[in-house]
């Protein structure tokens, strides 16, 4: 039944298909990797304090008391960028300031066995700072070529703390497929507060990590290649990770319809996914394609940064996307 209605589908359309075809190879021939031109390229930084400086992140945050009109605030202090007095954020005694370069200088451990910068930059004001790094080792997994990257960050907002992610992008189209599995955690996290130095030398064990994470998304990759899906299913699953509440205007639905079938055009007509078959394997490609490079109905202007840090902290839509595969 499914299957009748996606080529009537494809009939009724024909006219609006066709306008949608000459965008076809340029939708998916310009899809750029998923930090979006964020940050400065740093790849020829021998450390991570040469990157931050290349980068301009080499300032340093104080900690000052904090005031309002009533006096003195007990228990919270104020991160503050010493190079400009921003405020960075409001933070409670306890809260240990972790500089940029004391955050990364694990990762110089790194460089020695073929791990290598690519760009750093921030994020909200200099909020959050982070350094993205592409593992020596090029994976091949159900047949396609995985590039594996890393991307370590540091808050000082109070919102977070010191954080390696594993980012993996498939090549051929720049997806980002940082799965949440059970069998293996897509990053590593600690608290800005403790024994922050030997925290952070745990971190050093980041490449174990990845190398067992890699290794897991594989043995899943081969699984969803063999979990075929429906035309019907597809269509159910796009409903559910782009839903249409009852109560929507008529202009809200116009718009969910076109980024449902911007999703569907990313299964069916993406030529980097046409030869993978209709399963498993092949929606959550699209999904990312999605969730990575489609144009959103209205981009704020903190858009690009927004998408960044979905891309490294797992994206809400992949992740539900793999969650209704595996259920």
């Amino acid at each position: 039944m499914r299957e009748t209605k996606r080529i009537q589908m494809k009939k009724n359309a024909k006219g609006e298909k066709n306008n949608m075809a000459a965008n076809v190879e340029t939708m998916f021939s310009v899809r750029e990797k998923p930090w979006h031109g964020l940050g400065v390229i740093v790849e020829d930084a021998p450390s991570s304090k040469d990157a931050l400086r290349l980068a301009g992140l080499d300032w340093r945050v104080v900690q000052k008391p904090l005031f309002t009109d009533s006096g003195l605030v007990e228990g919270y202090k104020a991160n503050i960028r010493e190079s400009d007095d921003s405020v960075l954020g409001v933070v409670t005694d306890r809260y240990k300031v972790v500089q940029n370069t004391e955050a990364f200088a694990f990762t110089d451990n790194l460089l020695g066995e073929g791990v290598k910068y690519e760009t750093a930059g921030s994020l909200q004001g200099g909020k959050k700072v982070w350094i993205l790094a592409r593992l020596p080792r090029e994976y091949i997994m159900s047949g396609e070529r995985i590039t594996p990257y890393l991307v370590f960050s540091n808050t000082h907002d109070g919102s977070g703390a010191v954080k390696v992610a594993i980012t993996p992008v498939r090549v051929v189209c720049n997806n980002t497929l940082n799965l949440a599995l059970n069998t293996a955690n897509r990053c590593f996290s600690m608290v800005h507060t403790g024994d922050i130095k030997g925290k952070i030398d745990e971190a050093k064990h980041t490449l174990f990590m990845a190398d067992k994470y890699m290794e897991a998304l594989g043995n899943e990759f081969d699984n969803m290649r063999e979990h075929r899906i429906t035309d019907q299913q597809v269509e159910e699953y796009i409903e559910m990770l782009l839903p249409i509440d009852r109560k929507a205007s008529s202009v809200t639905v116009r718009n969910i319809k076109k980024l449902r079938e911007d999703m569907r055009m990313r299964y069916y007509d993406a030529p980097d996914l046409s030869q993978l078959g209709n399963n498993a394997y092949r929606f959550i490609n699209a999904v990312s394609d999605f969730a990575t490079h489609a144009n959103p109905i209205r981009r704020s202007k903190n858009y690009n940064e927004n998408l960044f840090m979905r891309t490294y902290e797992g994206n809400p839509m992949i992740d539900k996307a793999y969650q209704l595969l595996t259920a």
